[in-house]
């Protein structure tokens, strides 16, 4: 079970990687236009499709083995509901980034949904009150504490790049904390 959760996330992240190389070879035909552009209705088809693009090649492979490592641990723990983890995250990043994005932006990229991940794997433990999550909780918050800083405005974190969206960070985040509100077991 725990391999076949690995083996998932990495067929996703070579679907996203062979993404980047057609949009490449198109001239970032497919990223142009489905990324996440705030508040616009010609940017709201980003919400499916922003996590599937990446700018470049060193964009995609400082996503690749968070995405692989978090879908793996998800997958791996039928208790997650992860296929409605996934989704729920996926769709509250990419809503919460185009409610509110910088508007001069295209948001392009996994780093929402891996904050996400991060944050559900996190408080999931606390939800479903099992070993088994309290144990991935321990490891993922060892691998990825510094990730939160990441989901702070420049304003608050001097150390945020102008380029990387804050914004789908935090909502993916935010994202993260609803979903592993919704696999608390009932009492």
């Amino acid at each position: 079970m725990i391999a076949k959760g690995f083996i998932r996330a990495s067929a996703f992240m070579i679907v996203v990687g062979l993404i980047l190389i057609l949009d490449t070879l198109t001239g970032d035909f497919f990223s142009n236009r489905l990324g996440i552009i705030p508040r616009n209705l010609s940017g709201i088809d980003g919400i499916l499709f922003s996590p599937l693009m990446h700018a470049d090649f060193g964009h995609y492979i400082s996503n690749l083995l968070p995405m692989i490592v978090l879908l793996g641990l998800l997958f791996a723990n039928q208790n997650y509901k992860p296929w409605r983890a996934l989704i729920l995250i996926w769709f509250l990043s990419g809503v919460g980034t185009w409610i509110i994005g910088r508007i001069d932006s295209n948001h392009i990229g996994a780093s929402g949904v891996i904050f996400g991940l991060v944050t559900f794997l996190s408080a999931a433990s606390f939800f479903l009150r099992s070993w088994t999550s309290a144990i991935i909780s321990g490891a993922v918050l060892f691998l990825y504490q510094g990730i939160l800083f990441g989901a702070l405005p420049p304003i608050i974190n001097s150390e945020m790049a102008e380029n990387i969206s804050w914004e789908a960070h935090l909502s993916g985040a935010i994202g993260g904390i609803i979903a592993a509100f919704g696999i608390r077991k009932n009492k």
